[in-house]
């Protein structure tokens, strides 16, 4: 299912010629297990890490923190993956994609592919399926 959407997502750019695809990516149970308490686990999911640097290289992937965790916590996250070379850069919003008469993006933000396990994102297995799949393709405008 997850390639299904990363292709539609890649087609889709390149025939409109954009040159970048949003992933807002949950945190709790996609990259790191859920702990259901304030408890801070910094446990990657097999090849979440490497495939969140993978896309973090690459200049036509914007990633984009999609999370409820609390603003101070929160931080603490984003400065985690910064030490380990993953780049949000944004937290719940998208404001390269403005309202226009196709969507309002002022109460949800556009994005391209949509990680989270809330949203049949399996973890165990899909992160190592995005790497692959990543790892094969060309940046978009190449």
């Amino acid at each position: 299912m997850i390639l299904t959407t990363i292709d539609k997502a890649l087609t889709l750019a390149k025939a409109r010629n954009w040159t970048k695809i949003y992933w807002a990516i949950d945190i709790h149970g996609t990259i790191f297990p859920s702990t259901w308490n304030e408890t801070v686990d910094f446990t990657f999911y097999p090849f979440a890490k490497e495939t969140l640097q993978l896309l973090s290289e690459r200049t036509d992937c914007i990633l984009i923190v999609y999370t409820s965790t609390h603003s101070s916590k929160l931080l603490e996250y984003i400065d985690f993956f910064g030490k380990n070379k993953i780049y949000f850069q944004y937290a719940n919003s998208n404001p390269e994609v403005k309202s226009d008469s196709y969507g309002k993006y002022s109460e949800k933000f556009y994005f391209n592919i949509l990680l989270d396990d809330k949203a049949g994102f399996a973890p165990i297995t899909d992160w190592k399926i995005i790497f692959d799949k990543m790892s094969n393709t060309q940046s978009l405008g190449n």
